[in-house]
């Protein structure tokens, strides 16, 4: 009688419980904004600023500027939109939806007139052939065709393990070295018509004049997604498209949009300026 009276008053305490529990609801979140865009995109979408052309940002994400106006359904390279989306990843096809956020921008932003490379006779091109660099160190070619020449026991020039087979291609003395956010590559002093020639063996992707602030330019792709530019030249003597040979004469060199004579090198590597003097050889 007293295990029922103990039961039931157990009971009675877990239903009045139960009764005096407030219910409380669960709280809403909302996720269906505050997501940017762009953001989503990644690194392979690039907004185009006031100022950019499409060989300028062609070079920086280490791209033809053909192929970055094909992926874009770009037919005139001299125009484009501020706020305009480009991809900037070789793998991706032309997209309608950066097609239509041009077309927007265009008309909310205007339209960025780029200059256009200047018409044939300013910027000379000739087919060239490879010429040796005058007063160049003799190579390891040389060394190896006579085994006495080099002794066992002698270490072998430093050349970093990041770099290939390039070659110095201008012998002037460094005038002014890489340095992160300032120099983006190296200046070599230089004479009016000195030879340039290719640091490496690869395709020329641009060969003009309409990158501010490097005069006449050459750009050949090479292979380990590697960059290399040859800036303030006097005459260019190849073409877009055209292969060249490591060691070839590409250009004369000159002072366009500089105030001396110099040849300015730039190695860049997935787009990113990285130090030439570590990817060439040990003079």
């Amino acid at each position: 009688m007293k295990r029922a009276a103990t039961l039931y008053s157990l009971v009675a305490v877990l239903v009045l419980s139960a009764c005096s529990t407030t219910v409380q609801k669960a709280p809403v979140v909302d996720r269906s904004g505050g997501r940017n865009a762009d953001s989503a995109s990644g690194d392979s979408t690039y907004i185009v600023k006031s100022g950019d052309t499409l060989y300028a940002i062609a070079l920086e994400h280490g791209m033809d500027w053909r192929e970055l106006a094909r992926i874009n359904s770009i037919d005139d390279p001299t125009k484009l939109a501020v706020g305009q989306k480009l991809k900037v990843d070789s793998n991706s096809g032309p997209s309608a939806a950066s097609t239509t956020a041009s077309s927007k921008s265009a008309v909310e932003s205007g339209v960025v007139e780029v200059t256009p490379i200047q018409p044939a006779g300013t910027v000379k091109a000739v087919p060239s052939k490879p010429v040796p660099l005058p007063s160049t160190p003799s190579d390891s070619s040389s060394q190896a065709k006579d085994p006495s020449a080099a002794s066992p026991s002698a270490p072998a020039p430093a050349v970093a393990s990041t770099g290939g087979d390039f070659m110095w291609p201008h012998n002037g003395a460094v005038i002014q070295a890489y340095k992160a956010g300032t120099n983006k590559g190296v200046d070599f002093l230089a004479k009016v018509g000195d030879p340039v020639l290719a640091a490496g063996s690869g395709k020329v992707v641009y060969s003009g004049n309409a990158l501010r602030g490097y005069g006449n330019l050459i750009i050949i792709k090479h292979e380990n997604k590697l960059l290399t530019a040859y800036a303030h030249n006097k005459t260019l003597l190849v073409k877009e498209g055209e292969v060249v040979k490591k060691g070839q004469k590409i250009a004369e060199a000159g002072q366009s949009d500089t105030d001396k004579p110099k040849v300015h090198f730039e190695v860049r590597k997935n787009g990113n300026p990285v130090d030439p003097l570590e990817y060439l050889p040990a003079r």
